[in-house]
């Protein structure tokens, strides 16, 4: 089986441009960038599925047509195997990481992450590819500004990215189409060794 790269959000042009959408955009320059076929609804996933190349790599998108909290059932019946699990690269928003940095983990929790954790239970292990994409604003002395309070991180994630970040996200997402050639080609630790 190649690899499945999942972009994380909430379909729906109200949620397009908002951080919380940051995975889907992302995977939106990959399948654009890349010998992608056009996006289909895929009803027994419900999600919009485009198949593809990345360097005569056979590499399958998906975008959930559910929202973030369900995004799980999209992969449910994708991985039916812990093995076909590690073939899986997540991207989504992580409100731990500064804007117009990404990390790439492998088998880690959640982190709070509501799309992040249906996919762990819905296909019960955690053993597969993130691309962590940073959408919080970075602090001169390092780390990031993040929102106070439940329905502060809510009002933020949900809000839109202004031009100059959108701007920021799309100059990741093309270092993170480099990144995807390098892994479906090399190897995770070939992409880790290059983008971490």
């Amino acid at each position: 089986m190649g690899y499945i790269f999942v972009g994380l959000g909430n379909p729906g042009d109200e949620y397009k441009n908002s951080r919380h959408n940051t995975g889907r955009m992302v995977l939106e320059y990959l399948h654009n960038a890349g010998d992608f076929s056009e996006w289909k609804h895929n009803v027994k996933l419900n999600a919009l599925v485009s198949k593809g190349k990345i360097r005569s790599k056979v590499v399958t998108l998906i975008e959930p047509e559910t929202m973030m909290n369900k995004s799980g059932y999209s992969l449910s019946g994708l991985v039916t195997n812990a093995k076909s699990a590690e073939n899986i690269v997540v991207l989504y928003d992580d409100i731990d990481l500064p804007l117009g940095r990404v990390k790439i983990s492998f088998g880690r929790g959640s982190g709070g992450h509501k799309g992040l954790a249906s996919i762990i239970k819905k296909i019960k292990t955690k053993d597969f590819v993130r691309f962590r994409i940073g959408i919080s604003l970075p602090l001169k002395r390092g780390g990031v500004k993040k929102p106070k309070g439940e329905s502060g991180v809510i009002d933020f994630i949900l809000g839109d990215f202004s031009k100059k970040e959108k701007a920021q996200i799309n100059k990741i997402a093309k270092q993170v189409s480099e990144v995807a050639e390098a892994l479906v080609t090399k190897g995770l630790n070939n992409a880790r060794n290059s983008f971490n």
